[in-house]
């Protein structure tokens, strides 16, 4: 009989310990993947074409728009940038390139061609057109009835004295597991912008979890019908102190059994990240949705870029 306990007791032991070690395994590799995570969102920040090279936005007005170095510009653009690039003409959501009196510079390019009178495709299509000439990037974004240029250069300051991203320490207590409850039919949400705008996004359910004991609601949102992510535009109480004032955004999994469905969600605070417009003035950004205000403190993610 005690041979049996002694056995028993020792599998006991044995499984316990290897539910620690898988325990401990799956710690390593949540934290590893987090780090990697983390380092690639810097490089994108800080890729040709990311968020930090951004050097001008200039909204289109009906007509004819130019742009270029010069005071004259619609659209000016500093550095480097030829006086007169070129001219957008906006009549009625069609766009067409036009050229200067001085004809197109010969280094200009759209969609690697030199430029000709053309119509320009923007960003709420699959290829947009993108103008290039030097070391600057071009391209027309459309922000609900509007049109504007967006201008990026490889040598923007924001990308050249790019000094890296703060963090939050990984913390899994603020890797959280809640319950999606979906709305059917799916909401529609009124979203504010940066711009005093307001976009309409739909709303397929609402995630509940607990922090510190305190039952909390965040409703998500889709970025576009193929979006395979849910997309949340937050903020918390750290917001005054910490990280940016604004708010931050979160990239999930859909649930476990689908949007339609009711099941589990897992919300990974520590992938809390910045909007754009925490590095750039040229940047359209969302903003959170009062019901996605949060009055308690989430003290992970990504913390203030600006001090």
């Amino acid at each position: 009989m005690k041979k049996q306990f002694l056995v028993a007791a020792g599998f006991v032991l044995v499984m316990l310990a290897q539910l620690l070690v898988a325990s401990s395994d799956d710690g390593a590799s949540w934290q590893h993947d987090l780090l990697t995570w983390r380092a690639q969102r810097a490089a994108n920040l800080q890729a040709p074409e990311g968020w930090l090279s951004l050097v001008a936005l200039g909204w289109l007005q009906e007509g004819d728009n130019s742009f270029g170095s010069a005071d004259d510009s619609h659209v000016q653009i500093s550095g480097k940038a030829p006086s007169h690039i070129a001219v957008v003409r906006l009549e009625k959501s069609t766009l067409r390139l036009l050229p200067p009196v001085e004809g197109f510079p010969k280094d200009l390019l759209v969609d690697g061609q030199p430029a000709k009178e053309q119509v320009l495709l923007a960003d709420d299509v699959n290829k947009p057109s993108k103008l290039t000439i030097g070391t600057i990037t071009i391209i027309v974004i459309h922000r609900d009835d509007r049109y504007a240029l967006r201008v990026k250069d490889l040598q923007a300051a924001t990308r050249t004295a790019f000094h890296g991203l703060r963090w939050y320490d990984p913390n899994a207590n603020y890797r959280v597991h809640a319950r999606w409850i979906p709305y059917n039919p799916p909401k529609v949400l009124d979203i504010p912008t940066v711009l005093g705008t307001t976009t309409h996004m739909p709303a397929p359910g609402v995630a509940e979890f607990s922090v510190d004991g305190k039952v909390l609601r965040l409703e998500p949102v889709l970025e576009d019908p193929k979006a395979t992510d849910l997309f949340f535009i937050m903020r918390d109480a750290t917001s005054k102190t910490t990280t940016y004032g604004a708010g931050r955004f979160l990239y999930t999994e859909f649930p476990d059994h689908g949007l339609n469905q009711p099941g589990e969600i897992w919300l990974d605070f520590n992938r809390l990240f910045n909007p754009p417009c925490a590095f750039t003035a040229y940047a359209t950004c969302p903003l959170p949705p009062p019901q996605n205000r949060l009055t308690v403190p989430i003290p992970a993610g990504e913390l203030r870029y600006h001090d």
